[in-house]
């Protein structure tokens, strides 16, 4: 088991920025590929971004590009995504997920992680 706990939610207006953060408590990650996904009412639950074990390689959801910035500090067991310019549609719970990956390998697929938190929910106010 992986236990992840995300942080950093809550209620921001349109045009802010905020912080998650993603901790793995008594477990190191640094061989996990850690993704994030969020997911709003009604609808399902979407990558956002994923980074591969050491954070040299990214991918992000298109609608959030150039907008949010996904790293890790794998000597706290931590990953971050760092969300600037945020608009009413990225209103959702946010959800850190980990997978076991012995290489270098960004993991987009949801059924493809083990482990996720709880989720941190975000609102943006217009």
């Amino acid at each position: 088991q992986v236990p992840l706990v995300e942080s950093g939610g809550g209620l921001v207006q349109a045009g802010g920025s905020l912080r998650l953060s993603c901790v793995a408590s008594g477990r190191t990650v640094s061989s996990y590929a850690m993704g994030w996904f969020r997911q709003a009412p009604g609808k399902e639950r979407d990558l956002v971004a994923a980074v591969d074990w050491n954070g040299g390689k990214t991918y992000y959801g298109d609608s959030v590009k150039g907008r949010f910035t996904i790293s890790r500090d794998n000597a706290k067991n931590a990953v971050y995504l760092q969300r600037n310019s945020l608009k009413p549609e990225d209103t959702a719970v946010y959800y850190c997920d980990a997978r076991f990956d012995g290489g270098d390998n960004i993991v987009t697929r949801r059924r493809d992680y083990d482990y996720w938190g709880q989720g941190t929910q975000v609102t943006v106010s217009s």
